[in-house]
């Protein structure tokens, strides 16, 4: 068999893996398209059927013709919007996982801290919002303190889940060859947690968007949120709903950009079970 040959086997076993993942992208795309498109289309019938005034809700057409009209505005804010959920979300993580190691390695840490971080979690973190701005005044780390407040409890106890549920057997070997505490924590229970980790930085990415939003409501000169706090002050309804569709879709970008790094961290830690972002 000559080279030729060779490359034209390998071109011809190639085709069909790449039409599957065409297809697979495709079948996987078409549905919420689908189904935003009648939500539109939904939305603008009934506003312009029953004639909604548009200070009450301004019609899918109205808002993207202002998402063109206020592009700077918007592209402003969603760049300081984003600056704050990727601080925050960077110290979520390393508070989060920290803590995690923390809990799992010391047994007694666990039983002393573990109902603390519970019962801060059930504080209302709007009512935190003008304490942390009395504390630290109106620039990022007001902010900030409180984007890692909502967040870093999912990354917790994701992690914890995920530290403890390794296999017992695997304990066992370890122990007989004579593997220490912190070398079975470091080598066995830390990649073992990585799927529940990324499942927690998920719902924290999502949890972080609110929290910047919640912070820009309650002390801010720029960002989505003060945007849209600005568009209700003027009655500016199309505004209002073009920022929240900036917020949404910057919410999208940010939960696929973690699902996409989990499926990175999966050619580095092949038993990482992937679940699909639907």
């Amino acid at each position: 068999m000559t080279s030729t040959d060779t490359v034209a086997i390998i071109t011809r076993s190639a085709r069909p893996v790449r039409n599957n993942w065409f297809r697979t992208q495709v079948s996987a795309l078409w549905p919420p398209i689908v189904v935003a498109a009648i939500v539109l289309i939904l939305w603008e019938a009934i506003v312009v059927v029953f004639n909604v005034s548009e200070f009450v809700i301004a019609k899918p057409s109205a808002i993207i013709a202002e998402m063109f009209t206020a592009a700077p505005l918007l592209l402003d804010g969603t760049w300081v919007t984003t600056q704050e959920i990727l601080y925050g979300f960077l110290v979520s993580i390393a508070i989060g996982v920290s803590l995690a190691i923390v809990v799992v390695r010391f047994n007694w840490i666990e039983r002393a801290v573990y109902p603390l971080i519970v019962l801060f979690q059930v504080v209302p973190k709007v009512a935190l919002a003008p304490i942390f701005i009395l504390w630290f005044g109106y620039g990022l780390t007001p902010k900030l303190w409180l984007i890692v407040v909502i967040a870093f409890f999912p990354i917790t106890l994701n992690m914890i889940v995920g530290l403890k549920g390794f296999d017992p057997d695997l304990k066992a070997l370890t122990n007989s060859i004579g593997s220490t505490r912190n070398q079975f924590l470091w080598r066995v229970q830390f990649p073992t947690s990585l799927p529940n980790l990324f499942a927690g930085l998920r719902i924290a990415i999502t949890l972080c968007v609110i929290g910047a939003v919640v912070a820009e409501f309650s002390g801010a000169s720029a960002g989505l949120g003060y945007l849209i706090q600005f568009a209700s002050t003027q009655l500016d309804t199309p505004l209002m709903f073009a920022a929240l569709t900036a917020i949404s879709i910057l919410g999208l970008v940010l939960y696929y950009a973690i699902s996409a790094l989990e499926l990175l961290a999966a050619k580095f830690y092949p038993h990482i079970k992937i679940q699909p972002a639907n």
